[in-house]
């Protein structure tokens, strides 16, 4: 009877801990970006749509932070289980280059969810990157990935910082320079319609560069995270004709601590309520299948794989 008991006992301690690891997965913090930016708004209603949807799955809980950067440095540090990234800054962050000093390998990529352009915003004199040489440039704040893009941009043109005058302003602040004339340029990494880029054009006529099919084919061969876009006729006022450019992906990416069936559910749910979040956020309609493969440059986590391999998208 006592070893019966004891029998029990241990059934009972193993279903317990068991019942607690899968609840303490269920909870997830999602790592966004600033309170007012299209990562915490588009994340946020996702993580509103699963929560009631999953609710038996999964409980999401938004996370402000500082964007890209600052999320892999919380998916690192196990602080976060997901996390929205653009795809250049998880492509550094898994090899350990320009902003990190080692590799962060401890998570895999779930999918890309929209494009943010490179939207290089330039005085009307200005109508080639080429041009930008000897230019005041802003290329974003000096820890950013927007930094890094301009770097490679102009270095497809054979454009070295040192051949400008580089500044490292915020977009506002980029803005606020070309508006007053400080400076001729600037690089602007974000999802089209940009806020700032809005703003501007309704008391300034300026130029968005187009990056040509040669530079854009030299760009995708030596970096394995840019995909080719467009900034459509009318994005912005005073511009009449496609941009064509350059751009990296919003990318979700999971901690390797979530297991296989958490991640597979939270994707397979995402794709099954498209259409609750697009009415939630006009990012939601950029959810694709296709798109979702696109520009990832490091393993898939296995839920996801195994979520694209039962559609039919065939990845890793």
């Amino acid at each position: 009877m006592k070893r019966l008991t004891a029998l029990l006992l241990c059934l009972v301690l193993i279903l317990g801990l068991s019942a607690c690891a899968a609840k303490a997965d269920s909870k997830i913090s999602f790592a966004t970006g600033g309170t007012s930016g299209t990562y915490y708004g588009f994340c946020g209603v996702i993580s509103q749509v699963l929560n009631e949807k999953l609710k038996d799955k999964m409980n999401l809980t938004i996370e402000s932070t500082g964007a890209s950067l600052a999320n892999m440095q919380l998916i690192e540090t196990n602080q976060a289980g997901l996390a929205i990234v653009q795809n250049d800054v998880m492509d550094y962050a898994y090899n350990g280059t320009s902003l990190f000093k080692a590799p962060i390998t401890n998570f895999g990529a779930v999918m890309s969810c929209y494009p943010e352009a490179v939207q290089i915003v330039a005085k009307t004199n200005i109508t080639s990157v080429a041009d930008l040489k000897g230019k005041v440039v802003s290329v974003g704040v000096a820890d950013s990935g927007t930094r890094f893009n301009a770097e490679q941009i102009l270095g497809a043109y054979d454009i070295k910082f040192e051949d400008c005058t580089i500044n490292y302003q915020s977009f506002a602040d980029s803005v606020d320079s070309i508006k007053n004339g400080t400076i001729d340029a600037a690089f602007i990494v974000a999802g089209a319609p940009t806020t700032a880029i809005t703003e501007l054009s309704t008391t300034h006529d300026f130029n968005i560069l187009t990056i040509d099919d040669e530079h854009i084919a030299k760009l995708k061969e030596q970096y394995g995270f840019y995909t080719e876009a467009v900034v459509p006729a009318g994005t912005y006022s005073n511009i009449k004709e496609d941009i064509k450019t350059v751009a990296v992906m919003a990318t979700i990416i999971a901690s390797d601590k979530l297991s296989e069936e958490t991640v597979y559910n939270f994707l397979k749910g995402l794709f099954d309520n498209k259409e609750e979040i697009t009415n939630g956020h006009a990012k939601g309609a950029l959810i694709d299948a296709d798109t979702a493969i696109s520009g990832i440059s490091v393993p898939f986590h296995p839920g996801a794989l195994k979520y694209f391999n039962e559609i039919g998208k065939k990845v890793g």
